[in-house]
Order: structure tokens, then sequence, then C-alpha cells
């Protein structure tokens, strides 16, 4: 295939939400362009690290207007692309989609063997949050969880970050860390996840992590995380998705049915 130029993508967003972007940076080096991001640093690193990116940006400088791109592609509100479709589509076939590329990608970022860590090999990792407390279901049924799969032999060890701060402080031991890439090449090793709809659970189902991912109010057809070993773990309820408009009652994040659903799984 004949080089293409640049092409520059704009795309602001949180974790889950600019790894649901990286099959469109994908298609893009498959086309020939070199590929240009503006997004979230914490993690575009990882689209460079797994061959989809040449250049990545925290903003739109004006020494980075000048170059000479072949195309702009700006998803945002007023931009080229609306962040989000207006029915439930999943976001990537969105992407790709609208701008008319091929549907094929990755469901695994090659992240370099010499890169990756062991430090969590043989876990199963817990994450009990989210970008938002009203995806998140009671903090005991992750206890719980905790419990059941010790029972059965598992090692287990809980995850926490900037939005899990309470979690630290109620003397839980757990791994803590700010430095996303370097959890990236720590948790490919794991054994397992379990998290809700964040962007840690899009993480690691994209290493190729077994993931089981629980959605509350939030919408597991447009926001499914990419890889080939996910578990959606939900209620059907006819009310959800909701997000974020959540009720007071959130009858789809109730302890028991959750671990119900979970452990009927019949995976551990």
């Amino acid at each position: 295939m004949a080089r293409k130029g640049k092409i520059l993508v704009y795309r602001r967003g949180a974790i889950g939400d600019t790894l649901l972007t990286f099959p469109l940076f994908e298609a893009l080096k498959k086309e020939g362009y070199t590929v240009y991001a503006v997004g979230n640093t914490d993690v575009l690193p990882l689209a460079k690290l797994a061959g989809f990116l040449d250049k990545f940006y925290t903003e739109l400088y004006p020494s980075l207007l000048k170059e000479n791109f072949e195309r702009k592609i700006f998803i945002s509100k007023e931009g080229t692309i609306s962040p989000f479709p207006k029915e439930r589509l999943w976001l990537p076939y969105y992407y790709l989609k609208t701008l008319n590329l091929p549907l094929e990608f990755s469901k695994k970022l090659n992240i370099p063997k010499p890169f990756i860590k062991e430090d969590f090999k043989d876990f199963v990792v817990i994450h009990p949050g989210s970008g938002s407390p009203l995806k998140n279901p009671p903090f005991s049924l992750f206890s719980r969880l905790k419990g059941f799969l010790e029972g059965k032999g598992y090692k287990v060890l809980f995850l926490a970050g900037p939005n899990e701060t309470l979690l630290l402080k109620s003397g839980i031991l757990c791994y803590y860390t700010e430095d996303l890439i370097d959890l990236a090449l720590k948790l490919a090793k794991a054994k397992a996840f379990i998290g809700n709809d964040s962007g840690i659970t899009h993480l690691a189902s994209y290493l190729g992590v077994e993931t089981f991912a629980i959605f509350g109010p939030s919408d597991e057809v447009t926001f499914h995380p990419i890889g080939e070993k996910v578990h959606i773990v939900s209620l059907d309820l006819p009310c959800r998705p909701c997000f974020p408009k959540v009720c007071r009652e959130r009858s789809c994040l109730k302890e028991d049915e959750l671990f119900e659903k979970f452990t009927s799984l019949g995976i551990f």
C-alpha cells in the first residue's frame, strides 16, 4: 500500500472512551497514514506502544495545527464526528462506519513482551470503583466476591486509584497507583479482572485478561469493552440503561442479584 500523508485525530475523553477510539487509530494506520492524536496522554502511550499511533499530544498546540495534515478528524460535539452515536451502537463500529473504514480491528493490544511485568501474575484483580459513583454497586459486593474466590483457592488483589481514596482509608489491603501505563504492563499478566464500567475494566479486557464487567445503569451495547474474554454482568431490567439519569433505588446494582449473576457464570 502506498504511504499516505499525516492525519490528525482529536478526541478528548476519559480512559475508557479513549481506549474505544484505538480501533480508529489502528484502521488509519492500516490505510497507510502517519497518525497523530490529541487527547488523554495518560492512555495514548499505549496506542503508540501497540503501533497504532506515531505521535500524541495533550493539546491542539498552534505549532501542531500549522503542520501539513492530509486530513483532520475532530471527535467532539462541534467537530467532524459527535463523540457518541444517537442510537445504541458500539463506539468502535460507530467511528469506523462514520468514516467508511473497515470494521476489522485487533481485539487485543499487542504490547511487546519485554515490557510486560509479572507483579499481578496469578492474581484475580478487583477494581471496585469507576469515574462515577452512580455506576458502582456497594463495596460489600466486591468484598463478598473476594471471599468467594479465596474460598476456591484464588489469590485476590484489590486495586485502587485516585477515585478510590476511601478504599485506602478503610484499611483494606490494596494496590494503589496513578501510573496507568505501569498498571497496564502489570495488569496484562493477571489471571482475571472484576470491575465496573470503568476505564480500568476497558484496559484489562483490551490487554487480553479474562474480564468480568459489571454494567448497572450504563449501556453495555455502546460501551462494551474490547476483548475476546469479556463477560458482561448485568441484570435484565427493562429500565436500564439509564445513565446518567440514575434513579435513587438503583435496582440494577443490587448486591445479591449481581453476586448470583456472577456465580451463575460457572467460570470460577
